[in-house]
């Protein structure tokens, strides 16, 4: 078992993008701007876009926050992201989710302009990524990618199986890794709960993702030995420490980790890099790549 740091990974990203974000600055230009739109007082949303604001600060990109109650209205809501569209000086906005069952996410979502969504959401950019074509892609499969190839683990012809079918992670980080590239080439089997044969199909795998939000659903007996874990999931579950609860992932780590090949831990894993992929997501909006 070897463990894939997403976090020492992630701050190698926030490094390269501080230099270049340096060099902007340096040259008398505007640094690259993020805007987030957090709705409640949700505590992982919280934590999340404190998370990312943190992220912003130590690598120089500029960043505001619009918060709102959680009565605030769709169309005031929509208003805002009108204006932040037409705003020259943010180059990407995102939305933290969930929003509150009075808000259409989806209507929502679709009102940002593509290119800022550096969330990778919106069905113009997920159509272009189904087309291989230039967008942003969603942060978490990005940063699953990127943590692959820094990782050096090859997945050209290697059978990769996907628990979960999410629009955010599962279906999109099968779509990147079956596509030509590196990390991708591979033969990839999704899964979900409906699937048969779950067991089965999952020990064949050489590299398995869990992304399906169910803690410790992934035990020792469904891991091909040696094979590659990326662990998705993030869950807090309460008990009786200090802090009152632990955090966990969808795989049974300690478990595991004793048969597996390179492993992610959670946390430090596969979220730290959310947050990268980010940022890289936002410089990319900056440069006007798309």
């Amino acid at each position: 078992m070897k463990l894939i740091d997403g976090k020492t990974i992630s701050e190698k990203i926030k490094e390269e993008i501080k230099t270049e974000v340096a060099a902007i600055i340096d040259r008398d230009e505007r640094a690259p701007h993020l805007a987030a739109i957090l709705v409640g007082d949700d505590p992982a949303s919280q934590t999340y876009v404190a998370s990312k604001e943190k992220a912003c600060k130590s690598t120089g990109i500029t960043s505001s926050l619009y918060k709102f109650e959680e009565k605030v209205s769709e169309k005031e809501l929509l208003s805002v992201i009108d204006f932040i569209n037409n705003d020259n000086d943010i180059d990407g906005l995102i939305v933290q989710q969930p929003l509150p069952p009075h808000i259409n996410s989806d209507r929502v979502v679709a009102s940002i302009n593509p290119l800022k969504d550096v969330d990778g959401f919106h069905p113009v950019n997920l159509g272009k990524m189904m087309l291989g074509l230039p967008s942003f892609l969603p942060a978490t499969p990005m940063g699953i990618l990127e943590l692959l190839r820094r990782s050096k683990i090859d997945t050209e012809g290697k059978h990769i199986v996907v628990l979960g079918r999410s629009n955010i992670v599962g279906t999109p980080v099968a779509l990147m890794l079956s596509r030509k590239g590196n990390p991708g080439n591979a033969t990839v089997t999704l899964c979900h709960s409906k699937t048969d044969n779950l067991n089965d199909l999952c020990i064949q795998a050489d590299i398995l993702i869990a992304a399906i939000g169910k803690p410790g659903f992934v035990k020792a007996s469904m891991v091909k030995p040696g094979a590659v874990i990326i662990d998705v999931g993030i869950h807090r579950i309460e008990d009786k420490s200090e802090k009152g609860y632990h955090i966990t992932g969808d795989v049974e780590f300690k478990e595991v980790s004793k048969i597996c090949g390179p492993i992610t831990p959670v946390p430090g894993g596969v979220g730290a890099m959310t947050i990268a992929a980010l940022l890289m997501n936002t410089l990319k909006a900056y440069r006007k790549e798309l």
